[in-house]
């Protein structure tokens, strides 16, 4: 039985279909907190995507080295992975809108290094892969806290929505920020370029400044490695949060092909076409996130997620059969709106199904689950295709992805099932709020 209460749950009068192939903006227009952290992430991290095309540029350029190139990303992973229980932790127990914001100052001093170091006569590359590691471990304590922030600041029924508003934002800032960077490096130089970078920063504070503080949750506890023992705990007793993580996971390590978008480019029109093989995901990902009104009608997320996965390995097995250009990036948009369904679908999980008390640490593993599978499946691929082949590395892949993500819905059952109308508010006795139980 549905409680009448639960607003999010009720009956609405059907919507026109325009309506359902629209994003629903609802939660922009409701919540002023929303509006500001969706308008100071927007432009902050567009600034960030600006960076991310100057930064590996410097290092080749001081360098010559594709191998120091990778390595900036292996820095930042380990930090990522040597923090994110911390950052979790600290969620959980501080302020979150705090967290974000010290998080942020400290981003914005990392790239005011940046633009002072590219503008002395003999930049110091050493002092790059410093910034590299600092960016990572600064991720790892800011991300818990926006994650968990975002359920205090949405209703319940407009979680899917902000999700979906959040898909479109990060990826607005992945098409246009990579491609004003490299406009401005040659244009301004690096260390001008950096300074946007930091001009960006100050907006995405003062929007942050301007917002109402979320306080930790009712009775929480110091940080400590026994609070961290418990996030672990929970995520392990919960079918439904394991194959959120376990799918992405195995999609993104067999299903990962970007590390040999430079060698299929060779087959398909050389250097010129490669920006369209790395832009071609995340138009798919815009396409789906613009069109997502639909979404908030669906309620087996559990189902949604695994779907999304399927998907996205069958578009690979696409990718890697394709002959043509455009066959190509039409598989590669296919696929990146299977992974933004599939990441809108496990936000929406994690959102609901969480208690508040422990968002923060649950985030962090989310963290690990998201950006672990990428990075090992861009290695994953390398070695596949330097023994076999490329095709049969990005095939493969596809197919193993299909596979393990069936296998691992048949094995959960509990997130095969995941129906969000068959939960309702109940007491989170280590909060004083609410969490959501299955009925």
């Amino acid at each position: 039985m549905i409680p009448e209460d639960d607003e999010s749950l009720t009956v609405r009068p059907p919507r026109r279909w325009w309506h359902l192939a629209t994003v629903d903006i609802t939660p922009l227009r409701r919540h002023r907190d929303f509006r500001l952290l969706f308008i100071g992430r927007f432009v902050s991290f567009f600034g960030s995507m600006i960076t991310v095309v100057a930064f590996p540029y410097q290092v080749y350029q001081l360098t010559h080295s594709v191998l120091l190139v990778g390595l900036l990303g292996v820095l930042e992973f380990a930090a990522i992975l040597a923090v994110a229980f911390v950052g979790g932790a600290l969620a959980d127990a501080r302020d979150r809108r705090s967290m974000v914001l010290l998080s942020e100052v400290a981003l914005m001093v990392c790239s005011l290094v940046l633009a002072g170091n590219a503008a002395i006569p003999h930049p110091q590359v050493w002092l790059l892969f410093v910034v590299a590691t600092a960016w990572g471990a600064l991720d790892a304590v800011q991300r818990p806290s926006l994650d968990a922030m975002l359920p205090r600041l949405v209703d319940k029924n407009e979680l899917t929505a902000a999700a979906a508003l959040g898909s479109i934002r990060g990826t607005l800032g992945q098409i246009l920020g990579p491609a004003l960077g490299g406009v401005l490096v040659a244009a301004i130089g690096l260390s001008f370029t950096y300074m946007v970078d930091v001009a960006t920063f100050v907006v995405g504070l003062a929007c942050l400044w301007l917002m109402r503080s979320v306080p930790p949750p009712v009775n929480a506890e110091r940080p400590s490695f026994r609070r961290v023992l418990e996030g672990l705990r929970y995520a392990r007793s919960r079918q439904e949060l394991l194959g959120t993580y376990f799918v992405d996971m195995i999609a993104m390590f067999f299903g990962m092909p970007m590390a040999l978008f430079p060698a299929i480019a060779q087959g398909l029109g050389g250097p010129k076409v490669l920006g369209l093989l790395y832009a071609a995901p995340a138009i798919g990902s815009f396409a789906f996130s613009a069109t997502s009104g639909w979404t908030n009608r669906i309620h087996r997320h559990g189902m949604g997620v695994a779907v999304a996965a399927v998907v996205w390995g069958l578009a690979i097995i696409g990718f890697g059969f394709a002959t043509s250009l455009w066959l190509a990036v039409l598989f590669l948009v296919v696929a990146g709106a299977a992974d933004m369904m599939s990441g809108v679908f496990r936000s929406v999980i994690w959102n609901q199904t969480i208690p508040d008390s422990l968002r923060g640490r649950l985030a962090s593993i989310e963290m690990l689950s998201y950006t672990s599978g990428p990075a090992l499946g861009n290695f994953e691929a390398g070695a596949v295709a330097s023994i076999f082949n490329v095709r049969i590395s990005i095939v493969s892949g596809g197919v193993l992805c299909v596979i393990g993500c069936v296998l691992c819905a048949l094995a959960l059952p509990a997130f095969r099932a995941y129906d969000a109308r068959l939960y309702h508010l109940a007491p989170d006795p280590a909060s004083g709020s609410v969490k959501r139980e299955k009925q």
